[in-house]
């Protein structure tokens, strides 16, 4: 069984956390409205292809920490990295973000979102062309 990377104690941006069958995708950025910067993207990416070849792995569980599930991709990076000279960043940023969404769209397991709280842009694409989507009360899309 491929093992699964915890970034609880080294990185609390994302948390990957789980049982012997299922894991749990949180996003951990409450103050930023867990908007996806690159890292988490990159960490996201990366895990969920772990997820999806392990066997023991059933579902994935991807929910938020805060009152917003997603505000999407984290514009201020975007635009701090061109002011600063990295133009390219930009184009890489998308690219690896529209990857996983796209990873997760044509998902071989059950993945189910948990949509409790603000949901837009980026953070919609997460969770819109999975089979499931549990939406709570306090969901609010822009």
């Amino acid at each position: 069984m491929p093992s699964f990377c915890n970034f609880k104690t080294e990185l609390n941006k994302v948390l990957f956390e789980g049982d012997s069958f299922y894991r749990e995708v949180i996003l951990n950025r409450p103050t930023k409205l867990n908007s996806l910067d690159y890292e988490v993207i990159s960490l996201m990416l990366k895990n969920f292809r772990d997820f999806e070849t392990d066997s023991t792995v059933k579902f994935v569980i991807l929910k938020a920490n805060g009152r917003a599930f997603s505000a999407g991709g984290d514009v201020v990076s975007i635009v701090s990295s061109m002011i600063t000279g990295h133009w390219c960043f930009g184009a890489r940023f998308y690219k690896k973000q529209f990857n996983l969404d796209y990873l997760l769209a044509t998902y071989k397991k059950p993945l189910l979102p948990l949509i409790d709280g603000i949901v837009m842009g980026g953070g919609a694409g997460l969770c819109m062309n999975g089979r499931f989507r549990i939406v709570t009360e306090k969901a609010v899309s822009c």
